[in-house]
């Protein structure tokens, strides 16, 4: 048996289930669908750090850049409001989100669900002292608390309904009457035990929980932010997407809440004049390693566009122009990618050598660093200029990756281009030599 078969056999046995039953767990799903309520408040946040932050230097002589940089100096204050009331508060977009989704999953009320989940995290992290409640939580900072609140507030909402320990009003009571009836126990349950232990664990350790959470993923966060971290995650990804899982949602499931908590951070050093933190974030993910879909095959549409092979030929014109905003699914299935042994080590290593050169430039300073959160479907170039605040120095790295790509893709796009003329020749040839009848 060829080591390729002995490839295929072990992911369809052991990958593909251990995938499939991660990407359909119902927690996952959940936190998931928490990101993606909360993607357009915070797309449209991070966008306006442009305008508070303009991509000019200090000492610029150009009236222009000088009449921007007065006006954002200015009025610095009204313009971070809109920024801090989205970005600012992402963990009360995510709980929600999360609650919804579970109420979902339950059949309990999605609203009231994602309600609760809510106020279970407000109960632990905004801290009341001296008249004045603490935002310090409610942005990155407080994504891995809002992730646990919102699923324990919700997992005991659906487990007192199972059995039955709610509320019951007659039917001829409104429905949304008898839905905030029902509600009542849920929350008193969440309150009762929530808060005691934030209390609790602040007089034992003098931190509240998020703190502690935060204290606890410490090693776990700045590990996220490595460099094999990255190769890891862009392994899997590529790995499960060659069996034809969508590799890149369980991945990003599982990543975002670090990206989110790195992007705070790059955000408030941004804020304070300060050296950003963090390289791999969502932005680093989409504009260096997805260059026109996962694999980076925005390059090889290009390439598709000038084959031989009248059928590659096809497949590039269907696919360059999805490919430009990172739908490359017609490349994938048409071409084919998935499961064709042929581009497995392309489509495998491109946006890992990719990852490597981008984050070795990043960490010597070279390129801009990621501060925006920005659509997936915005174009390469584009996307890794914004996401960086809009320098110049992240569009020319995302033309050198798809250079890279375009080259490592060239000679496995030929060898099989001549595959398929020569299948094509002997079809031909059959084809003249068979004999024609006659009805």
């Amino acid at each position: 048996m060829s080591m390729y078969q002995n490839m295929v056999n072990v992911i369809e046995q052991k990958i593909t289930p251990l995938a499939g039953a991660m990407g359909s767990q119902r927690h996952v799903i959940a936190i998931r669908d928490g990101f993606i309520a909360a993607l357009p408040f915070m797309i449209i946040g991070s966008f306006l750090l442009v305008f508070i932050f303009p991509p000019f230097s200090p000492d610029s002589s150009w009236r222009f850049a000088r009449g921007w940089l007065s006006f954002s100096q200015t009025y610095r204050e009204q313009l971070m409001l809109p920024f801090n009331l989205s970005m600012g508060v992402m963990t009360f977009f995510i709980s929600v989100g999360i609650g919804a989704s579970l109420g979902k999953h339950y059949k309990l009320d999605p609203v009231m669900t994602g309600l609760l989940s809510f106020m279970a995290f407000l109960l632990v992290a905004a801290p009341y002292k001296d008249g004045h409640i603490s935002t310090q939580y409610f942005s990155g900072q407080g994504i891995f608390t809002a992730l646990i609140t919102a699923i324990y507030a919700s997992e005991m909402y659906a487990l007192l309904k199972r059995r039955n320990i709610t509320i019951r009003l007659p039917k001829e009571v409104p429905t949304g009457v008898a839905r905030s009836f029902e509600i009542l126990i849920p929350v008193v349950v969440i309150v009762f035990t929530l808060h005691p232990l934030n209390l609790l664990l602040e007089a034992t350790t003098g931190m509240i929980l998020p703190e502690a959470i935060m204290h606890l993923l410490a090693p776990l966060v700045s590990a996220s932010d490595s460099l094999p971290a990255i190769l890891i995650s862009v392994f899997i990804c590529q790995i499960l997407w060659f069996a034809g899982i969508h590799g890149a949602l369980i991945v990003t499931g599982i990543m975002n809440p670090f990206w989110m908590a790195n992007l705070s951070a790059n955000q408030t050093a941004l804020a304070a004049g300060e050296a950003l933190p963090h390289i791999y974030l969502q932005g680093f993910w989409d504009h260096y390693l997805l260059i026109g879909g996962v694999g980076s095959t925005l390059p090889l549409a290009f390439l598709l566009l000038r084959s031989r092979a009248v059928h590659l030929r096809t497949i590039g014109k269907m696919g360059v122009v999805p490919s430009l905003f990172n739908i490359n699914e017609p490349i994938l299935f048409g071409t084919p990618i998935i499961m064709n042994p042929v581009f497995f080590l392309p489509f495998t290593l491109v946006p890992m050598i990719n990852a490597t050169l981008a984050y070795i430039a990043t960490k010597l300073g070279w390129i801009a660093q990621v501060v925006s959160l920005t659509p997936w479907t915005t174009p390469a170039p584009i996307g890794a200029s914004w996401a960086a605040n809009w320098a110049v120095s992240p569009v020319i790295m995302c033309l050198i990756c798809m250079a890279m790509s375009a080259v490592m893709y060239y000679p496995f796009l030929k060898a099989y281009e001549r595959t398929l003329l020569r299948q094509d020749e002997e079809r031909g040839a059959q084809e003249q030599e068979s004999p024609i009848t006659a009805n």
